[in-house]
């Protein structure tokens, strides 16, 4: 018999390695004896696996219900056999006992989570639903090296932490069980006893693929997506060359249904995909749709990293809704089909101290850092992960592949960069630890991009990385053996916050403003650069962007439409936040529906006319490759004239390379019509109006050519021996397209 001390540890659920009491074990005679912790059974009886022969009866040896007794295993340890368990109310149960099988992890996969190299931890940890030696049920396992004990809990065991702790497996701190039984679907939680003897918060399971909708704070059992194949047609809708156009979505408020309910996986593809394919997008990108406790936070504080939230899972028979990887698989399928990528927001850098969560998670500091000033952020009020230690980066480049991998996703933004880059960032002087090096620079954060990058590339070449970086930082989508972090795209906040200023300026107060229009053409090719209107530009008192034009309504239905003209002629790829395809008026709330009724028949039919607009640019810049090829590429851009601020006028040239028609950009951000308007032309020809934001199509005034042609003249001007004259529109963007 083990000793009291033992027993009494196991009863009370404080023992750290339950193996060595409960299962099959040698006698002192060299025969077989199986211990059983059943709290409320009334008999156990042991049966023989394949024949349901009785091989013993167990006795009660302890009050709180410690079974024990001599069995008849013919080929000892590893001989199958059944629990049958007669409980105090008279039901029957007939189970497998978790504790005669052996150790989930293999080998390798224990010491390449140990080491921190494991590429998809996500393989082996968490709930996985399996078979082992013939008996179905789900293998559980959590990493969680300084806790005295590990249980799992769930609907199986009535929460109790005392009926199924776990195996610690010590060359990686990983406690596994394999729990008979338990399927898709099941709810559960790990309770664990801190390096103190102290009994925490259940935890809900970092690696879980599912999880309950909040309030409730459970994980549940979850099949493992099965991985989806490569697509070259997908890696060329990627690349720096190719045309993308991306409109961000909060996907539980882009709309709602008449109940104000989120609409399901299945409902965005029927709805939110043909939407935005036939505006032209190229991609959509979601706000974080990993699990998170708090709709405020819009999902940039995750809890389940693992887990598509349950806000768009379709409520069960009981109005439970349960995380549905099925159903975000077909979402991303049916984008595919339409000719859409799917891009996630991503949060590496920091997650919320809820006590469910990875705040302390075996009652350490396990993947934030200890020290306040490193792992605190104070703008969140969030936790910092702790990307010196190779486990908590190992697990992050895993949920990377993960999304990548097994939801074929094309991309992740990764969120909040600049955060992770500096040490002091939104921090007081002495408020922060300076590097090894006496530097702001975080050394490790650094590294952790840069390896998260090489693998993302090496692994799955089709998909992209894209940095929300707001600092001069360099080098943020440079490869990584040149010295860069490696990012494919990098969003240019300085030429949205720049060009935003100048257009929520008076036009008489523009030509004093003219170069925060022209400024961002200084260091255009420094990076590869995505020109983004986000969802941060209208929220929190920012207005919408149709708030943020001056003017009477006309006006400012003509600035957007101008100002929309003058983003997609601009070299960088493009976003554009919902609501922004038809300039809604509202500041966007994320609690509610957008304004769709504003695109009525009735309603005013600028809101209409911006989205006819933006669909309109979205095909010119699909089909005229002078506005994406050389995106990235100084010889791709050329000035006409960029310091008329007297007139508030910009013109420009996009060009594609050898064989592709290069395409005229005029802007005139005044209220005022040009008439013979002479502008320099990089070459003689004809120069045909094909997109001009001040079109009637559009609710303008339907001043210029319109869409007709104008022929060069040996006329110098701009400095170049050919130009066209023409008449510009008010407020207006207008393109035009070189022929011979």
């Amino acid at each position: 018999m083990p000793s009291p001390d033992d027993i009494q540890r196991l009863v009370q659920g404080r023992h750290g390695d339950p193996f060595a009491l409960l299962g099959p074990h040698r006698d002192d005679a060299g025969g077989m004896l199986v211990r059983a912790f059943l709290p409320g059974a009334k008999a156990v009886d042991v049966l023989a696996a394949a024949s349901a022969q009785r091989l013993g009866t167990l006795k009660r040896v302890h009050a709180d219900g410690l079974w024990a007794g001599p069995v008849a295993l013919a080929a000892g340890p590893q001989s199958p056999y059944r629990l049958q368990i007669t409980w105090a109310d008279g039901a029957v149960q007939v189970t497998d006992d978790p504790y005669r099988f052996g150790p989930l992890l293999g080998e390798l996969d224990a010491w390449l989570l140990a080491e921190g190299t494991h590429l998809r931890p996500f393989e082996v940890l968490g709930a996985i639903p399996r078979s082992l030696q013939g008996v179905a049920g789900t293998g559980f396992a959590v990493w969680a090296p300084n806790a005295q004990r590990v249980s799992v809990v769930g609907d199986f065991n009535q929460w109790d932490g005392r009926r199924h702790p776990m195996r610690l497996r010590r060359e990686c701190g990983v406690w596994e069980l394999f729990v008979p039984g338990i399927g898709a679907g099941s709810r559960y939680k790990f309770e664990l006893l801190g390096p103190d003897g102290a009994l925490l918060p259940q935890k809900a399971d970092p690696m879980a693929r599912a999880a309950e909708l909040r309030p409730a704070t459970a994980s549940v059992v979850a099949e493992l997506p099965p991985k989806v194949p490569a697509s070259t047609a997908r890696q060329a809708a990627n690349a720096l060359d190719a045309p993308i156009s991306i409109y961000e979505v909060h996907a539980a408020s882009w709309k709602r249904k008449a109940d104000n309910t989120w609409l399901t996986w299945d409902d965005l593809a029927a709805e939110l995909v043909p939407h935005a394919a036939g505006l032209g997008f190229t991609h959509v990108e979601l706000l974080p749709i990993s699990e998170h406790p708090f709709d405020g936070s819009w999902g940039y504080q995750p809890v389940g990293l693992h887990a598509p939230t349950a806000r768009h899972s379709a409520p069960d028979a009981q109005g439970h809704r349960f995380g549905d990887g099925a159903a975000f698989q077909r979402f991303v399928d049916a984008a595919h089909a339409a000719g859409l990528g799917v891009i996630l927001d991503w949060v590496p850098a920091h997650f919320p101290s809820d006590a469910h969560g990875l705040a302390r998670f075996d009652g350490t500091c396990l993947y934030e850092y200890a020290d306040p000033r490193e792992g605190y952020h104070p703008d969140w009020n969030t936790l910092i992960f702790n990307l010196g230690r190779t486990e908590v980066r190992n697990m992050l480049i895993g949920n990377a592949l993960y999304w990548l991998e097994r939801f074929g996703v094309d991309g992740l933004r990764v969120d909040a960069v600049a955060s992770m880059l500096y040490r002091d960032y939104s921090r007081k002087h002495g408020e922060w630890i300076p590097n090894v090096h006496g530097g702001r620079e975080n050394l490790e954060a650094i590294a952790f991009l840069r390896r998260l990058n090489e693998v993302v590339g090496g692994e799955r070449p089709q998909a992209i990385t894209l940095a929300e970086e707001s600092t001069a930082f360099p080098a943020v989508s440079r490869p990584t053996y040149a010295g860069g972090l490696g990012f494919h795209y990098k969003w240019n906040m300085g030429w949205m916050h720049d060009t935003l200023h100048y257009m929520a300026r008076e036009p008489v107060h523009r030509s004093h403003h003219q170069g925060e229009l022209s400024f961002g053409l200084v260091y255009a090719f420094n990076e590869n650069f995505v020109l983004p209107l986000s969802h941060d530009e209208v929220v929190h008192g920012k207005g919408s962007l149709l708030g943020k034009m001056p003017g009477d309504a006309w006006q400012q239905f003509a600035n957007l439409r101008a100002y929309y003209g003058f983003m997609w002629g601009h070299p960088g790829k493009k976003l554009l936040f919902m609501g922004g395809e038809f300039a809604q008026g509202r500041e966007w709330n994320h609690e509610a529906s957008l304004d769709w009724h504003l695109v009525e028949p009735g309603a005013h039919p600028g809101h209409a006319g911006v989205m006819t607009l933006v669909r309109d640019l979205n095909t010119l810049l699909r089909e005229q490759p002078a506005l994406h090829r050389a995106d990235f590429a100084p010889e791709g851009f050329e000035w006409i004239s960029h310091d008329d601020g007297a007139h508030s006028m910009l013109a420009f040239v996009r060009h594609g390379g050898d064989g592709v028609p290069p395409l005229l950009v005029v802007c005139n951000f005044t209220p005022v019509v040009r008439h013979g308007w002479r502008i320099g032309v990089p070459r003689a020809g004809t120069w045909t109006e094909r997109l001009n934001t001040d079109s009637a199509h559009y609710g303008g005034s339907n001043v210029g050519l319109p869409l007709g042609a104008a022929s060069s003249e040996a006329i110098p001007a701009h400095g170049r021996a050919q130009s066209i004259s023409v008449t510009l529109p008010p407020l207006a963007t207008v393109f035009y397209r070189w022929t011979a």
